[in-house]
């Protein structure tokens, strides 16, 4: 024996082909899993979740000599809620947690250390990068960059193709990292950039296209480059 767990399945999971399991994982009741579908090691996916083709769960992060942040040693495993929508060709890592009802569109990514409130949608092609929380019931739509040490409130919407950035000095090495706070209720519009630091004021608005280099205060609409209040 070499101490290795085996999988537990709950009843009513559906396989497709050459699914891969590691040891350890532990799935719920009326779970769906596609084609070509790999779950690393220790993952927990709660019941009545659809998984979609050539998703990876529970992948481990790697970095260089170059990577300033570099990935943790030890992560918890990845946490799948119950009711949880995933679709093709996703990669979520190690140390993420998914609340109940969350939807993951296809090509999306979820690096570590990152948690997702009930109910949210993370949307097609959409990458959030490290040490983020998403709280519930928000949407980040269709290939919105999410970067690292980044708070999203509830209720918060982020229209597509929103970049956001966390290190002021594009890697010096001489600033702290710090990801934009969006607060609750906040829009974002398509193709707006927020800058690091930020804090966008809860029930704000961002125009489409918007390059944010200040904070907006609460109840606000602030468009433009760099964007300024409407008056």
């Amino acid at each position: 024996m070499d101490g290795r767990k085996e999988p537990v399945y709950g009843s009513g999971v559906t396989f497709g082909q050459h699914v891969v399991i590691e040891e350890d994982v532990v799935i719920g009741d009326n779970v769906t899993i596609g084609n070509f579908v790999v779950i690393k090691r220790g993952t927990r996916i709660g019941s009545g979740v659809q998984i979609g083709d050539l998703t990876v769960l529970g992948r481990v992060p790697f970095a260089n000599k170059k990577m300033a942040l570099k990935p943790p040693a030890e992560l918890d495993p990845l946490n799948i809620g119950s009711s949880v929508k995933i679709g093709c060709s996703v990669v979520i890592y190690r140390g993420v947690t998914l609340g109940d009802d969350v939807l993951v569109g296809d090509m999306a990514s979820i690096r570590e250390r990152v948690s997702v409130g009930e109910s949210s949608i993370i949307g097609r092609s959409v990458v959030v990068e490290p040490k983020t929380a998403i709280g519930s019931r928000v949407t980040v739509q269709t290939s919105s960059y999410i970067t690292s040490d980044m708070i999203i409130e509830d209720q918060v919407f982020i229209g597509p193709c929103c970049s956001t950035s966390n290190d002021k000095y594009m890697g010096a090495g001489n600033y702290h990292h710090q990801g934009p706070t969006i607060k609750f209720q906040a829009r974002i519009g398509n193709n707006a950039t927020l800058l690091p630091g930020i804090t966008i004021g809860e029930h704000a608005v961002v125009g489409a296209g918007a390059v944010v280099t200040k904070d907006v205060p609460p109840g606000m609409t602030y468009v433009g480059n760099p964007a300024r209040p409407i008056k």
